[in-house]
């Protein structure tokens, strides 16, 4: 096509101003397929070449699947759109207990649940998607119920997983049969695990340091619905004939034309990283982005995992649709060769599109290092933590966000959240600076203590997203103090002033309980080796006593208004008391 030409020229040099090892491209225009090429290297290092066969991770081009799965149960009649989800998925459940009634299946794929993206509840966590759902209904919301727009991977991972359970199959089993299968996806797949055993398949690639980099494989299976399938232009350009041809594929219809029209049609406003006048707004339908292009109806999804970034995109009216797969993290190269294909077959003057992205992105990367700056602007110079740095040594717990490790060593402090590691810095009195590389940010954590001058908690802005209230986890007791061999030290009875016994005794094997005549049970929290406090009870706690042969011989139980002392009963004189 006269259309196309100086097209490759133009693609390769974008590859070089990008710094793209790798990229396929493939366009369809009237259900035919003009064009499918790969460029440059999938193995830099064995200077292996993308072919057309290529596969790549298309990350978040994944929702439009599962989007369109559960297009196929409403078409069947097995699942409806307005539906609450806990018709579905009973034990489903947000913090809001409005939003947990009421919320749909449609409500999830447009993402209007309130809450925000709590990406570090999953992502490089080791967790079951069923433990992912149950953690959800811990995660604080920012906004109403329905009332903005606000990208959730959580969302969608529920989605995958409801379609699954109303099929009574599993997410991917659905997806293959109904979807990869009659649109012979036959190479396409859900995890980097098996990606890695196909014979065609593209590294993943970063810049770090300024040098194109080969980092690990992400592997995502847990959030699966959201962002996991590896596929390759061959096959996706069959993925884009599905949309353009309103649910038929050669000849056979796989969802309703009214359920595609449900998926294509905009649901929920929301904002574009980089407006322009070609792009002045944008709407999300069902696991698509819906915006003009240039005055032209234009839907596309792109998708980024580590050393991976896709776009998939189509204009319905001109029945047009292209696929870009690459092989480097978080870059806009794809944007400029869809943007490139749409000016040149619509006969639009070609608009320098690398030029004004490239500028913005610098822009983008200005803006974050100037909140660096504020943010040390607000350091208060010449403080000192409250504590040693041993005493913020521990585990932190919060029942959303798992568990977050605080270790000690060669004077310095490292935290430790799912697989991200980092060293906390001293920031000002009892904040310390964590760095999460992945995402390019830098949290402030802030320590607080108990009435007992205990480091108890630590909270700051996991959720990563303004608007958002720090999330708060709980130090857990030392870990020898949930064991009952550990427990079993303290038990027995303890004769305190007045002739009075205090009974110490171990319940649910992991529990101490402390018994006073004439007064309930008081159930005893363990804060740190012989230190013990009264749940639900501020300013009464016991302490254990050990003698030079590590025994324990006595008690303190410290009261708003004194201290008790007592020594323990030796096992002999609880005989003759009984």
């Amino acid at each position: 096509m006269n259309e196309l030409s100086g097209f490759k020229t133009f693609l390769e040099e974008e590859m070089k101003a990008w710094e793209v090892p790798g990229a396929a491209v493939a366009i369809v225009k009237d259900g035919e397929v003009i064009f499918s090429e790969g460029f440059g290297l999938r193995d830099i290092e064995k200077k292996l070449p993308v072919t057309e066969e290529t596969l790549f991770a298309i990350g978040s081009s994944t929702k439009a699947f599962t989007a369109s799965a559960l297009a196929l149960l409403v078409d069947e009649g097995k699942l409806e759109w307005d539906e609450p989800v806990r018709t579905y998925l009973p034990s489903f459940k947000l913090k809001d207990p409005v939003a947990s009634e009421r919320i749909t299946p449609l409500d999830l794929l447009v993402h209007r649940s309130g809450l925000p993206r709590h990406e570090l509840v999953w992502y490089g966590a080791d967790l079951s998607r069923e433990e992912l759902i149950q953690r959800i209904q811990y995660l604080d919301g920012n906004v109403d119920f329905r009332s903005e727009w606000q990208y959730q991977n959580l969302m969608y991972l529920t989605a995958g997983y409801l379609a699954g359970k109303v099929a009574h199959s599993s997410y991917e089993a659905l997806v293959k049969k109904r979807l990869f299968t009659p649109l012979h996806m036959k190479k396409s797949n859900f995890s980097v695990e098996d990606m890695q055993k196909s014979k065609n398949y593209s590294l993943p690639y970063k810049e770090i340091d300024g040098k194109i980099t080969k980092v690990p494989f992400r592997n995502i299976d847990e959030i699966g619905p959201a962002g996991s399938i590896n596929s390759n232009i061959k096959e996706m350009v069959n993925w884009l004939k599905l949309h353009l041809q309103k649910g038929e594929i050669d000849g056979k219809r796989i969802i309703s034309e009214q359920e595609m029209k449900t998926l294509h049609t905009p649901h929920m406003s929301c904002e574009l990283m980089f407006p322009t006048k070609e792009v002045p707004i944008s709407t999300y339908g069902g696991g698509w982005f819906i915006s003009p292009y240039r005055g032209h109806h234009h839907l596309h999804h792109g998708g980024n995992i580590d050393g991976f970034t896709a776009l998939v995109s189509f204009l319905p009216y001109e029945n047009i649709g292209v696929v870009v797969l690459t092989n480097k993290d978080a870059t806009f190269f794809p944007d400029t060769i869809v943007y490139n294909i749409y000016d040149r077959l619509l006969h639009l003057e070609e608009k320098q599109w690398s030029n004004e992205l490239q500028k913005k992105l610098k822009e983008l990367k200005a803006t974050m290092t100037g909140s660096g700056e504020k943010d040390e602007k607000g350091k208060v110079p010449n403080t000192q933590p409250s504590h040693p740095l041993k005493d913020y040594e521990g585990t932190y717990h919060h029942k959303g966000y798992g568990s977050i490790k605080i270790t000690y060593k060669d004077d310095k402090l490292e935290a430790t959240l799912n697989s991200f590691h980092s060293e906390l810095t001293h920031y000002h009195y009892d904040v310390f600076q964590m760095k999460i590389a992945t995402f390019n940010h830098t949290l402030l954590l802030s320590f607080q203590g108990n009435v007992y001058g205990e480091i108890a908690t630590l909270s700051g802005p996991f959720a990563l997203e303004p608007g958002t209230k720090d999330i708060m986890f709980e130090k857990l007791p030392d870990e020898r103090l949930q064991d009952k061999e550990e427990l079993i030290r303290y038990v027995g009875q303890y004769k305190l002033q007045g002739e009075m016994l205090a009974t110490v005794s171990l319940k649910k094997e992991s529990m101490l309980v402390l018994s006073l005549q004439g007064q309930p049970d008081y159930e005893l929290v363990p804060y740190k080796k012989g230190a013990f406090y009264f749940k639900g009870l501020d300013g009464f706690s016991v302490q254990f006593w050990e003698n030079e042969q590590k025994e324990v011989q006595r008690i303190t139980i410290i009261q708003p208004n004194g201290e008790f002392v007592g020594e323990k009963v030796k096992k002999e004189e609880e005989k003759v008391d009984c």
